[in-house]
């Protein structure tokens, strides 16, 4: 037996060996999304994509550590530090959570573009294996099934649309020169037309091609269902407008002029301009229950299925605030995790 053991070390070494080189294959095997997967709601990614809900699991830009990409569990437990990265539009799929990074001075501005720091990555959801899919200045990004749709700059081009595989490959310009991708419904995303024509627009992701599918003078759309959508109408100074696509009689629901807007169920948030009384807002989809949350400018409204986000415009705090009974707005501070 003795003369026979160093062999059987050697086997067993050697198995696992191989066990290890066969789990580090499947560990980094690409993993593709079978169907139209979109990676975040259109009004989180308007609001600068801070909080991405998926499977129970947020991922967010945590204001406590330079906005660094950080997930916790729906009511803000379980806390865990992915990347020390300075993340905004956030996206995530079963496998992958992809963001576009804003390294600059490690700070929450969120400038347009920032040269050689906006590039857009993805990671795995443990915060292991980050790869870069494109290192050129990116905004607004969405997932939609195995693609990435943002904006892409170039000294060449300046702003246009580009997309990505989710591997990293077939980076390509489709569109001149810019659409905004957020309200990603399926294979289609839908967004306002040039300046010169606010209509909305349906994007066909299957195989790049865009049609107009109604005549308004729209800004930053969000499609909820196949045809209802609602929209910064901008000859009523930015009034907040729903309507059906395929119907028409569009209803506005706002006489404010709004600066920025979410939707979440039968509720739409939103920031009123004044240079008075500027405020946090709340209303139905039907233009009912008006309520003022807080006075004051705020941003960055992101919503998962358990809080609604705020950010202050001028301190930067961040507040959030329960989407089943809005009220109070509570300082969100999650904390930091020390990296080893």
């Amino acid at each position: 037996m003795k003369k026979h053991l160093p062999f059987i070390i050697l086997g067993v070494f050697a198995l696992l060996l191989i066990s290890g080189g066969i789990y580090s294959h499947f560990q980094g095997r690409m993993r593709y999304n079978e169907t139209f997967v979109n990676g975040n709601s259109a009004g989180n990614l308007y609001n600068a994509g801070l909080f991405c809900e998926n499977s129970g699991t947020v991922y967010f830009a945590n204001p406590d550590d330079n906005y660094s990409l950080y997930s916790m569990d729906l009511e803000g437990n379980h806390l865990k530090k992915l990347s020390p990265d300075t993340v905004m539009y956030i996206n995530a799929d079963d496998n992958y959570v992809y963001y576009v990074r804003n390294n600059e001075g490690k700070s929450a501005s969120f400038a347009f573009f920032s040269f050689d720091r906006n590039s857009l990555c993805r990671i795995d959801k443990n915060g292991e294996h980050l790869t870069v899919l494109d290192p050129d200045p990116c905004l607004y990004a969405t997932l939609i099934g195995n693609y990435i749709y943002y904006l892409h700059y170039d000294d060449e081009r300046a702003t246009t649309l580009y997309k990505v595989g989710i591997d990293g490959k077939d980076r390509q310009k489709v569109y001149e020169p810019y659409l905004f991708t957020c309200s990603a419904l399926g294979q289609y995303f839908y967004s306002s037309g040039t300046e010169s024509d606010g209509g909305i627009y349906q994007f066909d992701t299957t195989n790049d091609s865009i049609s107009k599918v109604y005549d308004c003078n729209s800004y930053k759309p969000i499609v909820t269902s196949d045809n209802n959508v609602y929209y910064l109408d901008v000859d009523q100074n930015n009034a907040l407008v729903h309507t059906n696509m395929q119907s028409g009689n569009p209803v506005t629901l706002t006489k404010d002029s709004v600066d920025l807007y979410n939707v979440y169920g039968s509720y739409i948030y939103y920031q009123r301009y004044s240079k008075d009384s500027p405020a946090l807002c709340m209303i139905k989809n039907d233009g009912s229950d008006y309520k003022e949350l807080a006075q004051g400018n705020f941003s960055n409204i992101n919503i998962t299925s358990r809080y609604i986000y705020f950010t202050d415009f001028k301190t930067r705090d961040v507040f959030c605030t329960p989407t089943d009974h809005p009220g109070e707005l509570q300082p969100f501070h999650p904390g930091v995790v020390k990296e080893n």
